[in-house]
Order: structure tokens, then sequence, then C-alpha cells
């Protein structure tokens, strides 16, 4: 029996493999909620890391067992927003929990979550 208000906490490693330069920051945002996700400044837990000491994995430790949505952004000139050119697409490369491609717009919560019950490793492709 687990002490009465004790939630199991897990690990979550993610990987990047294919980041296109050495440049800026890579920003991971972890939600748990739909109506946050994907804005910026919204996250449950968010995560700043020098590309430069970035090895191509990195731990979220001790999230809380549960549903969440990982949002990513390769924030080249470090000016934390994901900077667009013509027509609103992206110029910087960004993506999401289960390689979820959007065409027109952001993608939903329920298209990228996972559901987090256990340690798990995740790999996310950056889209440019």
């Amino acid at each position: 029996m687990g002490l009465s208000g004790y939630t199991e906490t897990f690990d979550l490693t993610i990987s990047i493999p294919n980041l296109k330069n050495q440049d800026g920051e890579i920003q991971i945002g972890i939600y748990n909620t739909a109506e946050t996700f994907p804005h910026v400044d919204k996250q449950y837990r968010v995560v700043i890391i020098d590309v430069s000491r970035f090895s191509g994995t990195y731990t979220i430790k001790d999230l809380p067992g549960g549903e969440y949505a990982v949002a990513l952004m390769h924030d080249e000139n470090k000016d934390k927003i994901l900077n667009t050119g013509f027509l609103g697409i992206p110029k910087e490369g960004y993506g999401f929990s289960n390689n979820i491609r959007p065409l027109l717009s952001s993608p939903s919560f329920k298209d990228c979550k996972i559901a987090l019950n256990r340690n798990m490793k995740i790999t996310i492709n950056l889209i440019y």
C-alpha cells in the first residue's frame, strides 16, 4: 500500500536525432492539459538546453504519472520564440511527441499525448 496522496513519478527521456546545427538552444515544453498545449509560457515544465552541451538525449526526471504532450523548438538565435517567415512558416526547427507533423495549425493535445506510467524514452524528429 502506498502512502495517502503519494503520486508515483517517472522519468521521460527525449531523444532528438536530427539537429541541423550546433547554434542556439533547445526548448522542451512538457504540457499536461489540452487547454495549455502548445502555448509558450503555459507549459507544466520547461527545459532549455544549450545546443553545444546537448548529447542527443535529455531526461526529465520525476514527472508524476499521467498524460503529457511534448513540444520542442530549436531556438537557433536564442530569442525564445519560434521565428517564422512568409505565411507563418517556421524558420527554426520544431517537433511534437508522437512525431505529429501539423499541416495548417498546431496539433492537438490528443494527437500528441503520451501516457507516462513507467520510465519512458521517446524520439522526436525536428521539422525544419
